[in-house]
């Protein structure tokens, strides 16, 4: 039974990925999120000189639920402090801390971005590894004049079940339920739909 659970949950694993090659842009934009490796992965992108500038965003969105974070402040301060602590210059850094979901991520930053007079033509977008699709067809709907790519730690299915601190049946749940949102959220007017992706190259036909 749990051999069949990890063969369904590594193709689930697999499909959430883009696997698109990195490039440089303007911004390493961190969406917000319960696991804490997506700071650590984005400060290491910044370190090696992948953007001159960092973009946290992420409220206290998610109480008892699976992506409840039980942390005592919001994603964008937890996440962005992983990435001071590994070097990243605090001045290079822009929080956005009111985001409750991924289109608030991209719209709060838009409209904190205008505020600055600051125009970012690119964008590096980190997230989860099983939640770089979701991300992608998000942006696409709600910032489609901007270039960006979507990334994510580049670890295995097997390791990250191992050394994650989140359980694997949570994990198995939160992948599953991207899945969902994948199929619903462009009725919603989140994420552009299934037949976008496959033109943008995101998905096959099949």
């Amino acid at each position: 039974m749990h051999e069949k659970i990890d063969r369904l949950g590594k193709i689930i694993w697999e499909y959430h990925h883009l696997n698109q090659p990195l490039v440089k842009a303007g911004a390493i934009f961190v969406l917000g999120s319960i696991d804490k490796t997506v700071g650590e992965y984005a400060a290491e992108l910044f370190l090696k000189g992948y953007a001159p500038l960092m973009i946290f965003s992420g409220g206290m969105a998610h109480n008892n639920d699976l992506l409840s974070t039980g942390w005592n402040k919001s994603e964008a301060e937890v996440l962005s402090e992983i990435a001071i602590e590994k070097g990243v210059p605090k001045e290079k850094i822009i929080l956005e801390t009111n985001a409750s979901n991924t289109s608030e991520n991209i719209n709060f930053v838009k409209k904190l971005l205008a505020e600055r007079q600051l125009d970012i033509s690119s964008f590096i977008l980190v997230q989860k590894p099983y939640m770089e699709r979701r991300a992608y067809a998000t942006f696409k709907k709600q910032w489609p004049e901007k270039e960006f790519i979507v990334t994510s730690s580049p670890v295995t299915y097997e390791d990250y079940m191992i050394k994650s601190k989140i359980p694997k049946e949570q994990t198995i749940n939160i992948m599953v339920g991207d899945l969902q949102r994948i199929k619903e959220y462009p009725n919603k007017g989140f994420q552009i739909t299934r037949k976008s992706l496959i033109r943008s190259g995101m998905l096959t036909k099949n």
